[in-house]
């Protein structure tokens, strides 16, 4: 398969691409930064420098062309303010999505996050600041627009990130508890995904859990 992550230097995608390239995967990943590169091919992945918060679909669509897959796993990361979030964790998954369908890519997987759907009708938790609120908006909004999308889509909440190996046991359904998860196991869950059409148009909540991962994703 040919695969494009949006946000290929993210501590997901990293793990995501090296996953991908080591089981023989044609991995593409997108990244702002040029001094990124060596990173990524260090572990397989094709560099592709672009700005998704600047670039035109046109510029995106050639990228994407004859990828049989996308994923969206970009985000401003931390320190970054409200205006970041709407750029990146919003504007540019719909840059990707529109470009996805003109590409004619079938699978989408949108990295999202669990408590998006908590901001609905700007809806704000109690406890959150401005930002996370902001975030949160953002990533509800990207859904929002992907939802109607003649794409293969299927949106994934993780709970908290960790860092440190994956457990290869969790939790995947359209509503869990909150909990952590490690990067690893989202990205191991990505792959399963991406190998699985019939989660597509579902939106699936994803914490530490006791069941195999391969047996969560068939179970949803």
């Amino acid at each position: 398969m040919r695969i494009v992550i949006a946000g290929g230097h993210g501590k997901i995608a990293l793990i995501l691409g090296r996953m991908l390239h080591d089981r023989g995967d044609d991995v593409v990943g997108i990244i702002r930064n040029p001094a990124h590169a060596d990173d990524l091919r260090g572990i397989g992945v094709t560099p592709a420098v672009l700005n998704l918060e600047t670039a035109d679909v046109e510029a995106v669509t050639r990228l994407l062309a004859g990828a049989d897959a996308t994923v969206f796993a970009a985000g401003a990361g931390p320190g970054s303010g409200a205006a970041r979030k709407d750029s990146v964790d919003r504007a540019s998954s719909v840059l990707l999505a529109d470009a996805a369908e003109k590409a004619g890519v079938p699978r989408f997987v949108q990295v999202s996050s669990i408590g998006a759907d908590a901001v609905a009708d700007g809806a704000r938790p109690d406890g959150i600041d401005d930002v996370f609120h902001a975030y949160l908006l953002a990533k509800l909004a990207a859904e929002d627009d992907l939802r109607p999308r003649d794409l293969g889509w299927t949106i994934l909440r993780p709970g908290a990130l960790i860092d440190g190996p994956g457990t290869g046991q969790v939790r995947l359904a359209p509503s869990v508890n909150r909990g952590s998860v490690p990067r690893a196991d989202v990205a191991a869950v990505i792959v399963e995904l991406l190998d699985a059409p019939g989660t597509a148009k579902k939106v699936l909540e994803l914490v530490g859990g006791n069941t195999e991962i391969a047996a969560a994703v068939r179970r949803a």
